[in-house]
């Protein structure tokens, strides 16, 4: 007993610790959200200007959310938004997929170079493409359009790589049971390989809306129609040119930008953990 009581002293020690850690990473991660939150229900911005700060408002309000639709096209940012991240998803749960596939299961000459090449496009900061992909846009015509923030995001070296570690994850006996049922190899992946992804999948899905649901600077350089423009942009009209100068206001468009991603990223985080587990990635 006496060699078991440190040991087990020690290992309560150690959750104690982890769970003291974890809850303030969370409580510094929830906080400013929480505070986004109170701005958008209180009735003024002294509110959130009170010394000592409080966790509630002297009042609950909805009226800042009903002047975000006042004062600009909400609802087209939303709508404009969702075209934009809704469809560079779908093509890329396509264009990944069988991009992944085919690097982690078919043979072809230069495989190896082509996927070094892939990667490394992961280092080189959309900063550096900027320009030269608005000329591109520029001398097509699709600036002020939707297609100038859809096309450029078709294809996601991330997601090659991510469903490429996937595919070689699988137990190659699934693909020789297919070949042997006389499955080729298109019927081999759309039957038995896909079906089996489904947590890579969602994970790719939930990670490149969320990503084109935010993006800001693809948006900011390709199109200055305000009725064409995405949702963060037009967060950032409401803080400037249509701006009434209430913190309120601006903390509810945060607010109802923030909430659908939200419930979508809580109902589909098992998916995230348990496809960066599979893929061999360490968080």
């Amino acid at each position: 007993m006496t060699q078991i009581a440190p040991h087990r002293t020690s290992h309560v020690l150690q959750r104690v610790i982890t769970f003291v850690i974890l809850g303030i990473a969370a409580l510094a991660i929830v906080a400013p959200f929480v505070w986004i939150f109170r701005g958008a229900i209180s009735p003024s911005d002294a509110e959130l200007y009170r010394l000592p700060p409080t966790l509630f408002p002297s009042s609950i309000t909805l009226d800042n959310f009903r002047k975000v639709t006042t004062q600009v096209p909400y609802f087209r940012f939303i709508l404009n938004s969702i075209t934009v991240a809704g469809t560079i998803t779908i093509v890329q749960l396509v264009t990944c997929s069988t991009a992944g596939y085919a690097f982690a299961r078919l043979r072809f000459p230069g495989k190896n170079a082509l996927f070094s090449l892939v990667i490394g496009s992961l280092m080189i900061p959309i900063q550096v493409t900027i320009v030269p992909l608005f000329l591109v846009m520029s001398k097509l015509g699709l600036t002020n359009t939707l297609w100038a923030l859809i096309l450029p995001g078709v294809f996601s070296a991330f997601g090659i790589f991510l469903l490429r570690q996937h595919f070689l994850s699988l137990p190659r006996e699934l693909e020789e049971a297919a070949k042997l049922d006389g499955a080729g190899q298109a019927r081999t992946f759309f039957q038995v390989m896909l079906p089996l992804s489904g947590p890579a999948m969602a994970t790719l899905g939930i990670l490149t809306f969320t990503y084109w649901w935010n993006d800001l600077l693809l948006p900011l350089v390709m199109i200055n129609d305000t009725q064409t423009q995405t949702l963060p942009v037009g967060l950032v009209l409401l803080a400037g040119r249509f701006s009434t100068g209430s913190l309120g206001t601006i903390a509810a468009g945060i607010t109802m930008a923030i909430i659908p991603v939200l419930i979508v990223f809580l109902l589909a985080q098992r998916y995230i953990v348990q496809s960066i587990a599979s893929s061999g990635l360490k968080l």
